[in-house]
């Protein structure tokens, strides 16, 4: 092969590479970001279940679960 293409198959070696960590840091940082934002959701569902919905000395899943209709 040429020096040219050698030295065009190296380049494009680098790119591939770079684009696949540029790639997955974005994809580890989006699903960093979906799980907090799924977890603080979480977090204030049960908080509003607990101090809007629950009975006297009910926890906050039996709420959910008489809440929904499912027992």
């Amino acid at each position: 092969m040429s020096k040219f293409t050698n030295a065009n198959e190296k380049i494009a070696e680098k790119v591939v590479d770079g684009f696949k960590k540029i790639e997955d840091g974005v994809v580890s940082g989006y699903k960093k970001i979906e799980e907090g934002a799924v977890t603080g959701f979480g977090k204030v569902t049960d908080k509003c279940v607990e101090v809007l919905f629950t009975k006297d000395g009910e926890s906050v899943e039996d709420a959910k679960k008489r809440l929904s209709g499912n027992k």
